[in-house]
């Protein structure tokens, strides 16, 4: 790939990537104007269902008969839920969790 056809590459994914990100806002930008219930509906579902996904896909691998058994999994999840319940941040809990976890896999099992 030439440089001038990687340039144009990178501009494309931007102009889609920056389109997505500002056209709910442009389309909603309106004071009265509410967004439709779908849209309010995928707001309060989708948290829950990333949660889901995260779980199932961290999860899929653990074997509870060899190696560390899953216990370092299961405090990470112990973590990333009192986290959640504590201070109701997706983002937060997840890098928390994240984070125990990587401790817990580099330092202690």
């Amino acid at each position: 790939m030439s440089g001038v056809q990687f340039g144009i590459t990178i501009a494309a994914c931007t102009a889609a990537t920056m389109l997505t990100r500002f056209l709910p806002f442009l389309i909603f930008s309106s004071k009265d104007q509410q967004p439709p219930e779908v849209v309010r509906y995928l707001g309060r579902v989708l948290p829950a269902a990333i949660f889901g996904m995260l779980i199932i896909y961290c999860l899929k691998g653990v074997s509870v008969f060899t190696g560390s058994h899953g216990i370092p999994e299961a405090i990470a999840i112990g973590v990333t839920i009192a986290l959640h319940k504590w201070k109701h941040e997706t983002l937060g809990s997840i890098a928390g969790g994240t984070l125990c976890y990587v401790l817990l896999v580099q330092l202690v099992f």
